[in-house]
């Protein structure tokens, strides 16, 4: 008997794909993790029934929430990952030679303790002595912080559960506070055909907040839709004109690539009007 997961976006959609095998399953503090072996995308982390990242398509997600930013920034050398306890942003952020520390603050530890175990090619270098990992609130850790950040980084799941805070115009404006006069953030911002709304509401907070807000898109298969938002926020630099380039290996993400994610399919620029 063959065994398929499916993640439901909608009650009358879903993703859905065969498994071969469960890895890991339990109930942490704050969530349902399962780690499953699927026969098309290798090993995937799900949390809450939600595709979080999978060992074949991680790459996308990863290298464009982290080097949008980081190659519009002219010198990135401290970044904090809010969530992403898999460890692939940060693993993308340490290809950049400026990064002197990264910051992960992951509220919940089993999620990169099963990441370590199961996910070893994304989960790689959250061991590197560039790396320090907060397992604490996020939320938590940016109102506690002012002037600390070149790049901040939300690699969250929807907003439900531990990452409802993440999604609110307050955190917005904390992050704003955490980041030098000259930062940048990026947050991912879900999909726009079931996501609409939270894509309007989160351009239009980080709008107010921040002087140059760009959305960008990119093709993540395993995600609802396939079509997946990012949402930028700079205090200083144009993601359009303040492009820096340098050779990184990467398997998405090229400096065209850079430039072209901002051109939007027009029902999803309506989004940011």
């Amino acid at each position: 008997m063959s065994l398929w997961f499916t993640e439901k976006q909608t009650d009358a959609f879903g993703i859905t794909m065969k498994v071969k095998q469960t890895l890991e399953t339990k109930q942490t503090d704050f969530q349902k993790l399962d780690m499953v072996e699927t026969e098309e995308w290798g090993n995937m982390l799900l949390l809450d029934d939600m595709v979080m990242t999978s060992e074949r398509d991680e790459f996308v997600y990863h290298e464009m929430i982290s080097h949008v930013p980081l190659f519009t920034h002219p010198n990135p050398k401290h970044v904090l990952v809010v969530g992403g306890g898999d460890g692939g942003v940060i693993r993308e952020v340490l290809k950049h030679p400026s990064v002197e520390k990264a910051v992960l603050a992951e509220i919940d530890g089993d999620v990169i303790e099963s990441s370590k175990k199961f996910l070893p090619s994304i989960a790689g270098m959250l061991d590197d002595p560039r790396v320090e990992v907060k397992v604490g609130d996020g939320f938590m850790h940016i109102a506690e912080s002012e002037d600390m950040y070149d790049i901040i980084l939300v690699d969250s799941t929807e907003p439900v559960g531990p990452a409802v805070n993440l999604f609110t115009k307050g955190f917005y404006a904390g992050i704003s506070k955490a980041l030098k006069e000259d930062g940048i953030f990026v947050a991912q911002s879900d999909n726009p055909w079931f996501k609409a709304d939270l894509i309007e509401t989160v351009y239009r907070d980080v709008k107010e907040i921040f002087p140059i807000t760009k959305l960008y898109t990119a093709n993540i298969p395993t995600y609802p839709s396939g079509l997946w938002t990012f949402t930028l926020g700079s205090k200083k630099y144009n993601p359009l004109t303040s492009q820096r380039t340098a050779e990184i290996e990467t398997k998405y993400y090229t400096e065209s690539l850079h430039q072209a994610s901002f051109a939007l399919p027009k029902f999803v620029e309506d989004l940011t009007k």
